[in-house]
């Protein structure tokens, strides 16, 4: 089973840092906005970076260390590999 470490943002580009074991579920969860959240209180619905883990605990750790980071090494990291902030999510066909 695949887990991921993910970043969301919104158009305003505030960003959500979590973690699952079902990123194409998750993205829907986000967007459906059914429970009342930071999420949908910011409309962060935009998927703009990942990374895979094959173990729950080693995506649970990169998620709990960008959690320590603050926002600009945020920005970084998803600038690196999305410089225009795409919502990658449009590659699932979701």
């Amino acid at each position: 089973m695949v887990n991921h470490a993910y970043m969301m943002a919104s158009v305003s580009r505030v960003i959500y840092v979590g973690v699952t074991n079902h990123l194409e579920r998750r993205v829907l969860e986000h967007r459906s906005k059914s429970q009342p959240s930071f999420v949908s209180a910011y409309n962060v619905t935009k998927l703009v970076y990942f990374e895979a883990f094959s173990d729950i605990r080693d995506a649970i750790v990169r998620e709990k260390q960008w959690k320590r980071w603050r926002r600009q090494k945020k920005v970084s990291l998803i600038e690196k590999q999305n410089p225009t902030w795409r919502d990658l999510a449009a590659d699932f066909h979701i």
